[in-house]
């Protein structure tokens, strides 16, 4: 059984989970993302002002320069219309691995927003990692090596969801985190990093790490202080993805890692089926993306995702 406070389980649900219930166990022979060709290709960043279909670099007002997030508005946004907001979190860079999975660290190279609601009906921000200084964006963790400071990072995000929704129609009420690697780890240690900023979401989608199943090496990383922070999460629903890959730190680790907190979390497990550790799966059409997608409309908005 799944660790899950909610009182019903549709059949959307169980699909999603007999899926990732079967695929979490599987051995590493799973395919490779480029055997699948993409159906979308991310927008790339650019200067200029917001538009719809547009992918834009912006700063929030008091930063400087090296300190900036990327905004996309969807296809269909017009200014009087209220949008739910699909806000991102990048992996550490600069990586790569015998793959050929890459990820540079930095907001310009997200993916999983853009895949969830294939560029409409949402409006997708992928936030950046801040330095302690809160002078710079950073590509690996979060704020500077030996502290690692969240504040700076946890601050941003506080000024973002509001930015976004009084100047573009985002809704307030329906606002998803996802993450990516650190993106993912960071859905709960910079998410639920205190009560103002866990009230925030709606839902999270963390592809592929979590929060406490490993030790890292910034602080905090430690199992009790994962655990006082899930105790945040609250009744918001999460979406927990995962390559296919042996490891403690696989889709069977974190469901161990949860059940062992005695937490009542209300997750899905699912596995995107791929060996790859990198957010292009979610460019690709897959039954992962399909379960996703319905996840999403389930859980957090009934019209922002199309299976």
């Amino acid at each position: 059984m799944l660790p899950s406070n909610s009182k019903r389980v549709t059949p959307v649900l169980f699909l999603t989970v007999l899926f990732a219930s079967q695929s979490a166990t599987a051995q590493p022979t799973a395919k490779d993302i480029r055997d699948v060709p993409a159906d979308l290709q991310v927008p790339q960043m650019t200067s200029g002002n917001a538009a719809p279909g547009m992918r834009v670099k912006q700063r929030l007002p008091g930063y400087p320069d090296a300190v900036y997030h990327a905004l996309y508005l969807p296809t269909d946004w017009n200014r009087n219309n209220k949008y739910p907001i699909i806000v991102e979190l990048a992996g550490n860079g600069p990586f790569t691995n015998p793959y050929g999975d890459v990820s540079t660290g930095y907001v310009e190279g997200s993916k999983l927003g853009y895949g969830i609601a294939s560029g409409q009906k949402a409006i997708w921000l992928c936030a950046p990692f801040v330095n302690n200084a809160g002078s710079a964006n950073v590509q690996t963790w979060w704020g500077n090596e030996p502290d690692h400071d969240a504040e700076p990072t946890v601050t941003y995000l506080k000024k973002l969801v509001p930015f976004v929704c009084e100047n573009y129609g985002g809704d307030a009420n329906r606002v998803l985190l996802t993450g990516f690697s650190r993106g993912a780890i960071a859905c709960n240690y910079i998410g639920l990093h205190d009560d103002e900023i866990a009230s925030l979401w709606k839902a999270m989608i963390l592809y592929s790490h979590y929060d406490g199943v490993h030790k890292w090496s910034y602080p905090e990383s430690d199992t009790d202080s994962a655990k006082q922070r899930l105790k945040r999460l609250g009744d918001c629903p999460q979406l927990i993805c995962s390559e296919v890959f042996d490891g403690p730190t696989n889709i069977a680790g974190t469901r161990k890692f949860i059940a062992s907190t005695q937490i009542k979390v209300r997750a899905t497990y699912l596995s995107t089926g791929f060996r790859n550790h990198n957010d292009a799966w979610i460019l690709r059409p897959s039954d992962a993306r399909r379960m996703l997608r319905l996840w999403v409309n389930e859980n957090f908005d009934a019209n922002t995702a199309t299976p």
